[in-house]
């Protein structure tokens, strides 16, 4: 066996060791010997977004919805990450029910208009839910399908009138340790963040999720608001969110900065770029509990199925260097 399959361990087993290790100090020492050829690409901004590229509208809304089976909701809310509550896979569904989610407010700032702290529901007044079933891809290799109810991203932030300088938007989410008992554990630089380019955010596959299977997002979920992307590995839909900044530059995402070798900027869906430690051409789609939990492996597509909606959206781009 060669080392790099060695290092392809089980999906159901990344979590963990990805915290027990301390990832800061390996990732310095890397860093400092030369050793990840792609970290440079964490500290300089993304190439910017080219000329939106006009998508058909029908081909639009085939990325609304999959006829593949959805995942059941005892599955989807008992096997998540969310560090906050814990690093188990089955911690949030337990630890999570001390977060309150009433009343709930969103700072959103930056290079906007009309900027300001806003309660829930004003953010969302007048926007009508819609459901999108979307394939969720971990980039741990695990996938599922899941009803999403929310509403597009783009329509919540042209009421605050980006200006041109707004290329890109940051998210942060709660970090309260009175709530968050996982906070008290340094497996990352709390509170969580992440981001997206632009004309990612604007995009219409990119939802504000307020529910999922139409009842209200349970807490391990990311209640009450909470971002998908659905091309992308499933880290990058920040849970929570508190904070919506509109940022000239690139901003400031937690994985990418725990370990830039392993989790880049855009973190697009790809199995023609494995992660360090283990392969991404395949996923294990969750499909039943215990020791049945995952069904056999299925190939993992380009953009997680979505290529057809987005794929323009990084024409000309190095997939490679800009995982």
């Amino acid at each position: 066996m060669s080392l790099r399959d060695a290092l392809r361990i089980p999906a159901r087993d990344v979590t963990d060791e990805a915290v027990y290790r301390d990832r800061r100090r390996i990732v310095a020492g890397l860093a400092a010997s030369g050793a990840l050829g792609l970290s440079g690409c964490a500290k300089a901004d993304a190439p910017a977004a080219p000329p939106a590229a006009k998508i058909d509208p029908a081909r639009m809304r085939a990325g609304f919805t999959t006829a593949e089976p959805r995942t059941t909701w005892q599955d989807a809310t008992t096997y998540n990450n969310f560090y906050e509550f814990g690093t188990g896979k089955g911690d949030p569904s337990k630890a999570a029910r001390t977060l309150r989610t009433r009343p709930w407010t969103v700072a959103v700032g930056g290079h906007c208009a009309k900027p300001g702290r806003i309660g829930l529901d004003d953010l969302l007044q007048g926007l009508t839910p819609q459901e999108r079933v979307y394939r969720h891809r971990c980039v741990e290799g695990w996938s599922m399908v899941i009803p999403w109810l929310g509403v597009p991203l783009g329509d919540v932030l042209k009421r605050f009138k980006p200006t041109s300088k707004a290329k890109y938007v940051a998210f942060t989410t709660l970090a309260d340790r009175a709530q968050m008992p996982g906070l008290g554990y340094p497996a990352l630089d709390w509170p969580y963040r992440e981001g997206l380019r632009i004309d990612e955010a604007m995009h219409p596959l990119t939802l504000l999720a307020t529910g999922l299977y139409g009842k209200p997002l349970p807490q391990q979920n990311g209640a009450p608001l909470r971002l998908i992307v659905p091309w992308k590995y499933g880290f990058k839909g920040v849970k929570s969110i508190v904070a919506i900044t509109l940022v000239e530059h690139l901003p400031f995402t937690s994985w990418n900065d725990q370990a830039p070798d392993e989790y880049g900027f855009f973190s697009n869906v790809n199995p023609n770029v494995d992660h360090p430690r283990w392969s991404q051409k395949t996923e294990r789609r969750i499909a039943g509990t215990g020791s049945k939990l995952f069904a056999d492996r299925i190939p993992t597509r380009l953009f997680n199925g979505y290529a057809e909606q987005v794929g323009s959206m990084y024409a000309g781009l190095d997939l490679r260097k800009w995982f």
